[in-house]
């Protein structure tokens, strides 16, 4: 794919994913670094998208105009699967009372999809398109547990197995292990692999022709909620959410998971 790859587009598009939540004004010396481009290449970049639109600035500052919202309207517009879990999340959170959310697997990462928080239990803010390792998170196991034995040799042999706490699983026999242990049970427990603190646990959302396409999750701070505590309370009423998830999803997509 060498001969066919566009460097400066790939350029243009890290310059653009380096304003976040945590960074939503940048100058031109932070793109820079954020990017590990020049100053020079990295002005051309932001220049070329404040002339798109893409981009505003007040002369010193950077930051990313609504319009880039259009780059991923096309995705979105087609992605039914929000809007058809947002009311099952808002009914678990109110029964449970622990933030609930749906992500779908992206390049060995999970991706949020849809939310229904309640208090911040974590340090990084957590919204629609924000993206985890998938080994050390709970829809991460369980999407990565019923992906097709090809695709998941393949994660398998690109993924850096990321240590993120003291508890975090890096071996990859043990996380084969475990996603095994994730198969036969059917859901995923992660117990502050992410994050001190974070305890979560996951359900597979399966499409009609019972393909796992995304997953569901619950997670709850440790002090509050312990393993058992969360298999006994949160499991069964998760399990039934996933499953009216999908009853909906069957009647309002397609089988095949680009559907979503």
């Amino acid at each position: 794919m060498a001969e066919e790859y566009v460097q400066s587009l790939a350029r243009g598009l890290a310059v653009i994913r380096a304003f976040d939540a945590a960074h939503p004004e940048l100058t031109l010396s932070e793109v820079a670094r954020s990017t590990g481009l020049t100053r020079a290449a990295a002005r051309r970049f932001l220049l070329t998208l404040v002339e798109l639109g893409y981009v505003r600035t007040d002369g010193r500052l950077f930051a990313l105009s609504p319009r880039v919202l259009e780059l991923g309207y096309a995705y979105l517009s087609g992605l039914s699967l929000p809007e058809v879990a947002l009311p099952h999340l808002e009914r678990l959170v109110a029964e449970v009372h622990e933030s609930a959310s749906v992500s779908v697997l992206d390049d060995g990462d999970i991706v949020y999809v849809a939310r229904v928080p309640t208090t911040r239990i974590m340090r990084v803010t957590i919204s629609i398109g924000t993206r985890f390792p998938a080994h050390c998170t709970s829809m991460g196991r369980v999407l990565l547990a019923w992906l097709p034995p090809a695709d998941l040799d393949a994660y398998f042999a690109s993924a850096d197995l990321e240590r993120r706490t003291s508890r975090t699983i890096t071996s990859r026999d043990a996380l084969a292990a475990e996603l095994e242990r994730v198969r036969a049970q059917g859901w995923a427990m992660v117990d502050q692999e992410l994050e001190e603190g974070l305890r979560s646990i996951a359900a597979p959302i399966r499409d009609r022709a019972g393909q796992v396409v995304a997953a569901v999750n619950l997670s709850s701070h440790a002090s509050r909620t312990t393993v058992d505590s969360a298999r006994r309370d949160l499991l069964p009423p998760l399990l039934a959410t996933a499953a009216r998830v999908e009853a909906d999803l069957h009647t309002t997509t397609g089988p095949h998971p680009s559907a979503l």
